[in-house]
């Protein structure tokens, strides 16, 4: 992990001091984080110097060698995923060891695992790589840390601790060569797309509702209803034209009663011709059953004739 953070730097044209920090925070960025958050006890990283050496001994390898190429990048990936899958775990019986909670332990399984690249990353000006690639790193992490956590629940730490790194082995190594990834979409947004949907579906049954209310509607009402919005056009524009001129108190009443009494006016209309449809339908039907009465009177007089 220290050799990554210095073939970075040199990417970068630090000096030794960039090769040495870049591969100090790439090695124990993420132990230092880990220590410092379950904040018990000296931070591992500066308790045993073995770990410094290694991460220094590092930056001098990739100060002294241009690592790069196609079989640079395929033993640099291989050689993390081992070491994520080992540094998971490691986090992860740290935080148990002190009686953290499961979630807790989890998350600082993954923090140790992926905290390094994350300082290393903020360090240099960049948004961490595990934030923005989609490729499948912190996820295995998380299934290592999930399963330590589940070993221990029953009581196999030692067997936990010699299987729950082949997980994330396994499951990072799958990713790289099938290509898996984590979807990434700014547009997605389930809770959006299902108020949109609803306010189209709303739109659909209100645009029906107005198709079948205007078959079912008798022409007579329908002919009412658009003389009516016409003369509401008429006065919302006779009161565009009155802001603009301003009207005393006497003459808005006026013109308010005016709309009133039109109104008024119409539906009197409206009624009496419904009434007016009504009485000749019973003259109508009148009228025909006077004329079956003297029809039938006819007849039978016509038989007594006989």
């Amino acid at each position: 992990m220290g050799i990554v953070g210095g073939t970075i730097a040199r990417k970068r044209n630090f000096d030794i001091i960039g090769f040495l920090f870049l591969s100090l925070f790439t090695a124990l960025g993420g132990g230092i984080l880990r220590d410092m958050m379950i904040g018990q006890g000296t931070v591992a990283a500066m308790a045993n110097e073995e770990y410094l050496i290694l991460a220094f001994g590092g930056a001098l390898v990739a100060a002294l060698t241009d690592f790069k190429g196609k079989l640079w990048e395929l033993f640099k990936f291989h050689a993390d995923a081992i070491v994520l899958g080992f540094w998971a775990v490691t986090g992860c019986v740290k935080a148990l060891s002190y009686n953290l909670p499961v979630v807790a332990c989890v998350f600082m399984g993954v923090v140790t695992a992926v905290g390094g690249g994350m300082v290393r990353d903020v360090v240099i000006g960049s948004v961490p790589s595990i934030f923005t690639s989609q490729q499948l790193y912190a996820v295995p992490a998380l299934v290592s840390a999930v399963s330590m956590v589940i070993f221990d629940a029953f009581g196999l730490n030692l067997l936990g601790m010699a299987i729950s790194p082949l997980f994330a082995i396994a499951l990072a190594m799958l990713s790289y060569w099938r290509g898996w990834y984590i979807p990434a979409r700014s547009d997605f947004a389930p809770v959006n797309m299902t108020a949109s949907q609803v306010r189209e579906l709303m739109k659909l049954a209100e645009d029906r509702g107005r198709r079948v209310g205007r078959r079912i509607e008798p022409s007579r009402v329908r002919s009412w209803r658009h003389e009516q919005m016409e003369k509401d056009l008429q006065r919302r524009k006779r009161r565009q034209g009155d802001e603009e001129t301003p009207q005393s108190a006497d003459q808005a009443e006026k013109t308010a009663a005016e709309e009133r009494q039109e109104f008024e006016d119409a539906l009197d209309v409206l009624l009496d011709d419904d009434a007016r449809t009504d009485s000749d339908e019973q003259w109508t039907l009148g009228t025909k059953d006077s004329n079956d009465e003297d029809t039938d009177a006819t007849e039978d007089s016509a038989k007594h004739k006989d």
